[in-house]
């Protein structure tokens, strides 16, 4: 394999110089002769604005060096020149477009790969301002994705670390045989939409061994309309992650216009998170054959500018509008979750698009008040006429939900606030089967 640095094109590497034209030098070369390796070597920050990865080339990132974004938003590529306004945005305000800004773009640049013990430091606060104590976000919409791969095959993320995202941090779109593997994502749990991973149209999709921090969901499998011409997202495997949200831990929606299929969640840790598990349809895709184990789930409640309401697990499908009608979810399995919150366990369809075929087997969910924020809420956004509903929270809170299995599955109660209830509360649902349940009263233990 050849090695290319980009100081042979006249990169300074000072964090203050541009060097983007001298990488993309680097990556032109090397794609020339028929791929190799691009170095940035350590103890160096390079300054760049976006750069285009190319097929059989791999973007190394020696452990100590950096690749700083530029913080000038005329210096990123644009893959879409859409900005959502007054006039285009739907309810839960969907990216419904390619992203508009990109810092590391592919485009059917198979082979690629990102790799090293490095740092990507995505600079985001040069694009966001604060809204209160707990919420950032910028004055337009989508700010600049960190690294977007479109209908790229055969593609590595692996070894390094970025920091503070202004919005999605690594977005694969129509991408197949993808290996996300010992990444390391630390943005700031305030900055709205600093999603970790999001796999979008993807399949064969294998995340292992990463640790995720960030508001907004950590990882979450999309659909999106801007990328609507790529096929589902489907096969699908998550595993050895460690995960800290303001939002979801582990998403499937809300972008949702295609498919989702043969999914598994495994030897996960969840901690610190609004919700943990979610499974929220919004648009016309369909969920089936997602299976989660061997996870730990703790949630905590936080600020209502964050969707969530401490739920551990959530599975639900309404309409985004009056256009817009949510796809079906359906053969949805928990094996060996142990769930440690504020709220309980929610699935809930409507009575036009009920939930079915979900089963819980050893799933233990304790109920513990720990923070200064209010319970007896549940959050249903978005969607049409969904908004954070009042309603004593349940261990297991059932509406529109046929044939839900609850197998050696427990409800206990820790520290219990007056708008805890029940250990199982249904509401139209139909086929439930209770196997060895065990859950009581949460007043019982006031």
């Amino acid at each position: 394999m050849k090695f290319y640095f980009p100081e042979n094109y006249g990169a300074v590497g000072d964090g203050k110089t541009d060097d983007s034209k001298a990488l993309q030098s680097a990556i032109d070369e090397a794609e020339k002769n028929g791929g190799g390796t691009v170095v940035l070597e350590s103890g160096k920050t390079y300054y760049s604005s976006s750069v285009m990865l190319k097929k059989n080339v791999e973007l190394h990132l020696q452990k100590g060096s950096v690749l700083k974004a530029t913080s000038d938003i005329n210096g990123y590529f644009r893959p879409c020149d859409f900005i959502n306004d007054e006039t285009n945005t739907l309810i839960g305000n969907p990216v419904t477009g390619k992203p508009s800004f990109a810092f590391i773009y592919a485009y059917k640049a198979d082979n690629a790969a990102i790799t090293g013990g490095g740092k990507i430091d995505a600079n985001g606060h040069s694009f966001i301002k604060r809204k209160d104590k707990y919420y950032v976000t910028g004055d337009f919409y989508p700010r600049p994705t960190v690294m977007y791969f479109e209908a790229c095959d055969h593609i590595v993320f692996e070894d390094f670390t970025v920091v503070d995202a202004p919005f999605w941090t690594l977005h694969p779109a129509g991408c197949d045989d993808v290996l996300i593997s010992k990444i390391h994502i630390l943005n700031d749990l305030d900055v709205a939409n600093s999603d970790g991973i999001d796999p979008d149209h993807c399949s064969n999709v294998r995340i292992c061994d990463c640790h995720v921090e960030c508001a907004d969901d950590c990882i979450c499998l999309k659909t999106s309309k801007g990328n609507s011409e790529y096929g589902p997202c489907e096969n699908i495997l998550i595993t050895g992650c460690t995960l800290i949200s303001t939002s979801a831990a582990i998403k499937i929606g809300t972008e949702g216009v295609g498919d989702f299929r043969n999914i598994i969640v495994s030897n996960c840790v969840i901690s610190r998170s609004n919700r943990g598990l979610s499974i929220q349809i919004r648009d016309g895709g369909n969920v089936e054959n997602v299976k989660y184990s061997d996870i730990i789930i703790g949630t905590r409640r936080f600020c209502p500018d964050w969707w969530g309401t401490a739920e551990p697990i959530v599975i639900t499908a309404f309409d985004r509008d009056e256009n817009t009608r949510a796809g079906h979810i359906k053969n949805i399995s928990y094996r060996n979750i142990t769930c440690v919150g504020e709220n309980g366990v929610m699935i809930c369809g409507t009575a036009e698009n009920r939930i079915e075929n979900v089963t819980f087997s050893d799933v233990d969910v304790t109920l513990s008040k720990t923070s200064k924020w209010d319970c007896g809420l549940y959050d249903m956004r978005p969607g049409l006429n969904k908004e954070v509903e009042k309603h004593k929270n349940a261990g297991f809170y059932l509406r529109f939900a046929d044939n839900v299995t609850l197998r050696n599955t427990s409800v206990k109660w820790g520290n219990v606030c007056p708008e805890y209830s029940v250990a199982l509360e249904e509401e139209n649902c139909a086929g439930t089967v209770l196997d060895s349940f065990t859950g009581d009263n949460a007043l019982k233990h006031l």
